[in-house]
């Protein structure tokens, strides 16, 4: 045990396709496969996030991945980190996650985010009629809180399924908007320490100083997202997470993020500036061998008093994505 409060592990997975990878089921497989492994070794949840119009990420039917995923599973909790709830009708989402609550049930778990997850372009496609934006996201979500709640009096559009189903519903940010709005729920909060660390100490203490208790949880609850690339040693882990590197390049590029084999060294790849750039994106990211995870993780830890870690993990072979997973949870 190396933590000195209990502190529960899960995992964030993005469905991320490799560059021989001859459409978008093996990367589904992978998902399903890394959620069974992560199961067998006690992880709380599983979760996938919704992105469009990306050729590497394959999530993008949130709720039907997820499915897939709760049907391949036993106990793991499997959601949704997160929708984006701009792109998406209140209703729609609350029958689909009603439905997948009735099918699964005690295993759901509905992350909401008020990004689009994508370009304005796709945006605009995903919405067509409907003018859906951040803007309205406190009212989306109140209205969808209703449609999964009990049915009231006088209300006349029901979620069928989703009536009376209390899908747990958590916000993520990775600014301070999200924060504030789930101190004033009641509502779990999950920051994108993963890709945007900057605000996390800011909106992890103002979503502590003013939370407000509610019929869902009755003290703040804070979960983290971490990226990770653990292996038998720094040097092969620092190794592995070139594939890392090249993926979060080619995002600041705006290229194909197809994940990439890992490279020697990644001299000559990027520029000074980028290299910057791309470390600070990861600068909360556990790399190296069990030991110097087991320390980064203390201090992130103290530092924090986070509930729940996240971790992300995109390594090109699946196989060391799966002893990435085993090696943290030796940590346990």
């Amino acid at each position: 045990m190396i933590r000195q409060q209990k502190v529960a592990f899960s995992v964030l997975d993005l469905a991320s396709r490799k560059d021989t990878d001859q459409g978008p089921a093996p990367a589904l497989q992978r998902s399903l496969a890394l959620a069974q492994h992560v199961e067998a070794l006690g992880f709380n949840r599983f979760w996938v996030a919704e992105h469009h119009n990306m050729d590497a990420i394959v999530s993008s039917a949130t709720s039907v991945l997820i499915g897939y995923l709760a049907a391949g599973t036993q106990r793991i909790r499997v959601g949704a980190g997160g929708v984006m709830l701009p792109n998406h009708a209140p209703l729609v989402i609350a029958e689909q996650f009603g439905t997948l609550a009735a099918l699964y049930p005690g295993r759901i778990d509905l992350g909401l985010g008020r990004a689009s997850g994508t370009d304005p372009l796709t945006a605009r496609a995903l919405r067509r009629d409907r003018s859906g934006s951040a803007d309205d996201f406190p009212e989306d979500v109140a209205e969808l809180q209703k449609f999964l709640g009990p049915r009231v009096s006088g209300q006349s559009v029901i979620a069928m399924p989703g009536v009376d189903s209390h899908v747990p519903i958590w916000l993520l940010g990775s600014s301070l908007f999200s924060a504030q709005l789930a101190a004033q729920k009641g509502l779990p909060y999950s920051f994108a320490s993963h890709f945007a660390p900057r605000m996390m100490m800011q909106a992890i203490e103002l979503y502590r100083r003013h939370f407000k208790p509610s019929p869902v949880l009755d003290k703040p609850y804070v979960m983290l997202g971490i990226p990770l690339v653990a292996a038998q040693t720094d040097a092969r882990a620092e190794y592995l997470a070139t594939t890392t590197y090249q993926r979060i390049l080619a995002l600041i590029r705006g290229q194909s993020m197809l994940m990439r084999p890992p490279v020697e060294s990644m001299q000559g790849l990027w520029k000074p500036h980028e290299e910057q750039t791309v470390n600070e994106f990861l600068s909360m990211a556990m790399i190296g061998s069990a030991e110097t995870i087991e320390q980064k993780m203390q201090v992130l830890l103290q530092h924090t008093q986070a509930d729940e870690l996240i971790f992300t993990c995109d390594l090109y072979e699946h196989a060391d994505r799966l002893r990435s997973f085993e090696i943290l949870a030796e940590l346990q």
